[in-house]
């Protein structure tokens, strides 16, 4: 049974992610919620614990060992957001197991193929550029739909060796794992296109190999240590890799796009030489964190936090947009936006320890060239509507944008 005070309940569309995370801090670092559907669990918001909870042994991402309501049926496999701890892949395995998942992914997922990237991913930007700077100066475009959407998918294709016409249907379907207001029939429907879709790709790869990573995980079922992937398991850290690097890059490359222009000063410590893109990505990373909750980790044993024992089998969300604010690490204006800020490197959005995400360093790569050419091509960008609220993405997981609609001149009319 879940101790302390009566559980916070959780947002279902996430109107106001960082609003819940200061309710949620002030109710003490370690609090309760109710998840949508009802599901009990513990939170999280101080940093400093987050990364010791993440290193934790007793803490495992396995709902099948280690989640007493999943176990008991308590929580089925009829819960909406059931494809979140149902999937068995190297995120949700524990221990020895998760090493060994992690390890064959990581053959496919490697430091040389994400760094031969980097042309494709300048090439696809300027092209996103090009059509863009075709539109009449006059009419408004959206960040997310028209530049990031359109540069994510395009490396997805390229990455996972995925046949055009199949992405507007994982796009589709990627929006949905991530809308956390679905109903359970919508939910149902969304992760059997999901399965479906991703066993036609490894049907597609398995007679057409070629140099992708859905080809090398095929490969890599068959370990030379005998450590193979099984098909549901091939499945599912597909699936895994694939919406954990299209959705919160979107919304990585949405979110700050949208914090420089509402903080032009910061985007002037840029031009000006004081900070670097990088300093944007890594501040946005820290203040728009793209994943703002991530479901679940569960108790292997009783686990004290300072006056509070989470319980075994509890559940546990930790709150990456609660953290990424913790006035403790980042001070009292944690807030705030700035390029500058000395902890800005210090964020944790992307994980820490053990289930580092392994997709990191594209994330960043990507979010650094989109950001450098889009604001080299169009200098003057502005949001179109300035006093109309954005709206954010249906979504307590997802942290990011609907729409960014705005404003630009490519530099060569400037010039006019």
């Amino acid at each position: 049974m879940l101790r302390q005070q009566c559980p916070y309940a959780i947002d279902p569309a996430g109107q106001d992610i960082h609003g819940e995370a200061r309710a949620l801090r002030a109710r003490g670092a370690v609090t309760t919620v109710l998840l949508p559907g009802g599901v009990p669990a513990w939170v999280v918001t101080d940093q400093t614990l987050v990364k010791k909870l993440l290193v934790d042994p007793r803490i495992s991402k396995d709902a099948y060992q280690h989640w007493t309501a999943w176990q008991k049926g308590e929580t089925a496999e009829t819960w909406p957001l059931a494809i979140w701890v149902s999937v068995q892949n190297m995120v949700t395995a524990y221990g020895d197991e998760h090493r060994r998942l992690r390890r064959l992914v990581a053959s496919a997922f490697t430091a040389r193929r994400v760094e031969m990237m980097r042309p494709r991913i300048e090439e696809i930007t300027a092209r996103t550029l090009d059509s863009i700077g075709e539109l009449p100066p006059t009419r408004p475009w959206d960040v997310r739909e028209n530049f990031a959407q359109v540069i994510q998918t395009q490396v997805q294709l390229d990455l996972f060796g995925i046949p055009e016409e199949s992405a507007e249907p994982l796009r589709r379907i990627t929006d949905g794992f991530f809308k956390t207001e679905m109903s359970l029939k919508e939910a149902q429907q969304n992760q059997l296109d999901m399965y479906t879709t991703m066993a036609e790709l490894i049907d597609f790869r398995r007679r057409h190999p070629a140099d992708d990573v859905t080809s090398a995980l095929i490969a890599a079922r068959d370990d030379v240590d005998g450590a193979r992937l099984s098909e549901k398991e091939l499945i599912d850290n597909l699936i895994l890799l694939f919406t954990a690097g299209f959705e919160p890059t979107v919304n990585l490359i949405g979110n700050a796009v949208s914090s420089l222009l509402h903080h032009p000063e910061q985007l002037a410590h840029i031009r000006e030489g004081r900070a670097g893109w990088a300093d944007a990505v890594e501040e946005t990373l820290r203040a728009e964190a793209p994943g703002a909750n991530l479901i679940l980790r569960y108790a292997v044993e009783d686990v004290a936090v300072g006056d509070v024992v989470i319980p075994q089998g509890d559940a546990i969300m930790i709150s990456y947009a609660g953290a990424g604010r913790d006035t403790a690490v980042h001070g009292t204006d944690a807030d705030r936006f700035d390029v500058l800020r000395p902890t800005r490197r210090e964020n944790i959005s992307f994980g820490h320890g053990a289930h580092y995400c392994i997709g990191a360093p594209l994330a960043r790569l990507e979010a650094e060239i989109a950001l450098r050419e889009l604001f080299a091509r169009f200098p003057d960008l502005t949001i179109a509507a300035p006093d109309e609220p954005l709206r954010p993405i249906p979504s307590f997981i997802a942290n990011g944008l609907r729409e960014l609609p705005v404003l630009a001149m490519a530099r060569a009319e400037l010039a006019v």
